[in-house]
């Protein structure tokens, strides 16, 4: 065995499909792109949906469904995750900003401070929401519940 023997797997290589090369090559002609119409000529793309004339999926499907484009989204904030905020940074004040910086929320984000978990100290917490359980459960340690 030498390197003049080498050769790839049989089966693994295969000839390139040279387009346009005259009819000696069996792809002259036309290319392989038929006779006349869209597809035929230089530069034509299909368009994006189009199913060769059949009406396509979108316009298929009915429409439905309806967008409310005057909620109000709101980041949702529980009670835990304040007690673990004023725990860890010792505070009695929680606002925008230490939840800013604390990485919960961005700086254009609307809070609304939701109940799960428990407060075990006195916090004054400033929001733009607070739900009726979160609201109760400040207030009954004697926090205040400030709204934005």
């Amino acid at each position: 065995m030498d390197l003049s023997n080498l050769k790839p797997a049989k089966g693994s290589t295969k000839k390139v499909k040279r387009i346009g090369r005259g009819q000696g090559s069996g792809h002259g002609g036309t290319s392989t792109r038929g006779h006349k119409g869209a597809q035929s000529r230089s530069g034509y793309s299909k368009k994006l949906g189009y199913e060769g004339g059949q009406m396509s999926l979108v316009r298929r499907v009915p429409k439905f469904g309806f967008k409310n484009f005057n909620r109000v989204e709101y980041k949702g904030i529980n009670l835990d995750v304040l007690q673990q905020i004023s725990e860890k940074r010792n505070l009695q004040t929680i606002d925008l900003s230490v939840l800013v910086e604390s990485g919960y929320v961005s700086k254009k984000d609307r809070i609304k401070i939701l109940g799960r978990g428990e407060l075990k100290k006195k916090l004054e917490v400033t929001a733009h929401a607070f739900s009726a359980t979160a609201k109760k459960s400040i207030e009954e340690l004697g926090g205040i519940a400030n709204v934005i």
